[in-house]
């Protein structure tokens, strides 16, 4: 995929997963505050999506990524549960490994990261993909909840697309 502003890793997984799939992806648009992490929204087979990319950090295990958006007041804001999007995909990317977490936001909604109407969400979370060995208790039980969401991207097997048709099968 060749599209003007889409990020690399992003076209990456558009022309291994969506694109083999169906799924066509439209109204990219570049969150241009938050570059560093590929930040973008677009819709994909009709359901919006917030993306971004994880990063490494050099002193926890795990991968950052900020999950914010620019309040109408100016200052920034964790996402919220009226808000449209209604998938957040995080890729997580190693020098060997890649995957990606597709986050409904009801999900994220419930382990507080989206804001509820008596909850106030948070602006950047840690993710743990499953060749992260996470050693505290707080983060086992992250990583636990969150590998019901994760999908690895082999270099040279097959994807498993069902596995994603079902995570999208509820958002649709």
């Amino acid at each position: 995929m060749n599209t003007p502003g889409i990020p690399a890793l992003l076209a990456e997984i558009y022309e291994r997963i969506f694109r083999p799939m169906g799924f066509g992806m439209e109204d990219l648009e570049s969150h241009t505050e938050s570059l560093a992490y590929d930040a973008c929204s677009f819709t994909v087979h009709k359901v919006p999506v917030v993306f971004r990319k994880a990063k490494i950090t050099p002193t926890k295990i795990g991968q950052f990524v900020t999950l914010w958006k620019r309040s109408t007041a100016g200052p920034i804001a964790p996402y919220a549960i009226t808000d449209a999007a209604a998938l957040f995909i995080i890729a997580t990317k190693t020098e060997h490994r890649l995957g990606i977490f597709l986050f409904p936001k009801a999900v994220l909604a419930r382990q507080g990261v989206v804001t509820t109407g008596t909850k106030e969400g948070k602006r950047a979370l840690r993710v743990y993909p499953p060749w992260d060995s996470v050693t505290s208790k707080q983060a086992q039980k992250t990583q636990q909840w969150q590998l019901d969401y994760f999908v690895e991207i082999p270099a040279v097997n097959t994807i498993d697309l069902e596995r994603i048709q079902e995570l999208f099968q509820d958002l649709m």
